[in-house]
């Protein structure tokens, strides 16, 4: 990618299936940094169905972004969602494997943040992460985040889980006053 430029836009359900293949193969892709992806044989049986994708693209107060290359090639995504009057939650932020350390995470991430405050005006946001993803939960905390002191269980079906395997909840106080990235 030339100077690292993304377009983002709001996903449409024509980029359903897309956007599966980008999350499944993000969340599986093996990372040589520790603590990072935690789990990797845990890692290797996430799978997420395009319904699920094309279902929070097309309900009310949900979307999915979007950050392609210039050429309109795929980079990253992430979902968003009202929650309350005050809360959005952010939810699967995913990126291509082949550009992993590359900031495009962080671009994807503040994006996100500015089109829940512009979009919904809400003054936090709300996330999580797998307890075993201590690195991850470390990112986002240098990105703003803390950790609410709250876990929620992670189910998912027919994966044999670890007991203690949860996750680890997240927010962040949005500056009402500023606007985190400019739209292309």
């Amino acid at each position: 990618m030339a100077n690292g430029d993304l377009q983002f836009r709001v996903a449409t359900p024509d980029d359903a299936a897309q956007i599966q293949q980008l999350v499944q193969s993000a969340f599986r892709a093996e990372d040589s940094r520790e603590n990072w992806i935690g789990d990797m044989t845990l890692a290797s049986q996430f799978s997420v169905k395009v319904e699920e994708i094309m279902s929070n693209i097309t309900k009310p107060d949900s979307a999915y972004l979007i950050a392609t290359d210039e050429n309109g090639a795929l980079k990253g995504s992430v979902g968003v969602s009202k929650r309350d009057a005050d809360l959005s939650r952010i939810y699967m932020l995913a990126v291509d494997q082949h550009h992993h350390r590359g900031g495009i995470g962080r671009k994807v991430l503040a994006y996100a943040e500015d089109y829940c405050q512009r979009r919904w005006s809400v003054s936090r946001l709300g996330l999580n992460a797998l307890s075993s993803r201590h690195e991850l939960i470390l990112w986002y905390i240098r990105c703003g985040y803390r950790k609410t002191g709250e876990l929620t269980q992670f189910r998912r079906e027919g994966l044999d889980l670890p007991n203690d395997l949860c996750f680890v909840e997240l927010e962040k106080d949005l500056d009402m006053g500023s606007t985190a990235v400019e739209t292309t």
